[in-house]
C-alpha cells in the first residue's frame, strides 16, 4: 500500500514526509502530463488530479487532448473546453454520440470537475478524495479559475 504519483505507466514512489518532488527527465504521456511537470519536471500528489481532469475532459468530448484541432483556433482540447466554458457554452463539449442519452446536469458536473482538475496552478486542483466527493454527490462545485494552455 504505497501510494504513487503516476502518469499512466510511469511511477516514482513518494517518501511519507513528501508531497512533491522534482525529476531530471521528465518521463510520461503528452497530453496527460501537468504542465509543472511537463515544463519544470516537478511533480506532486496534484499531478494525477491533473491527468485525471485530461481524462474526464476526453471522455465527455469524445476528443483526445493531443493532436485535437479546431478549425477557428489553435487551442488544444484543454484550452477549447475553457473557452466554451467561459464563454457559457459548455453543452457544446459534450459528444454529439451521446445524443439525448445523457443527463446534462450530470455531464456538465464532470465537465465542471473535469476543469477544477486541469486548473494551471497545483494549489487550486481539488485532491483525489475530493473528485471523488464531487462526482458522487449534487453539492455545489467551485467555479474554476481561468485556465490559459495551449500546448
Amino acid at each position: 500500500m504505497n501510494p504513487r504519483i503516476s502518469d499512466f505507466g510511469m511511477a516514482r514512489s513518494f517518501r511519507g514526509n513528501e508531497s512533491e518532488a522534482r525529476t531530471k527527465r521528465v518521463v510520461g504521456t503528452y497530453g496527460y502530463m501537468s504542465p509543472e511537470y511537463a515544463i519544470d519536471g516537478v511533480y506532486s500528489i496534484k499531478s494525477d488530479v491533473f491527468s485525471f481532469g485530461v481524462l474526464v475532459l476526453e471522455i465527455v468530448t469524445g476528443k483526445r487532448n493531443r493532436g485535437f484541432n479546431h478549425p477557428d483556433h489553435a487551442l488544444n482540447l484543454l484550452g477549447h473546453a475553457w473557452t466554451l466554458y467561459m464563454e457559457g457554452k459548455p453543452l457544446e463539449l459534450i459528444d454529439a454520440s451521446m445524443g439525448d442519452s445523457c443527463n446534462q446536469s450530470e455531464v456538465l458536473r464532470a465537465l465542471n470537475v473535469g476543469l477544477l482538475c486541469v486548473q494551471r496552478s497545483p494549489d487550486d486542483r481539488p485532491s483525489m478524495s475530493s473528485v471523488v466527493l464531487m462526482l458522487s454527490s449534487e453539492s455545489a462545485l467551485h467555479q474554476p479559475k481561468l485556465y490559459s494552455h495551449r500546448s
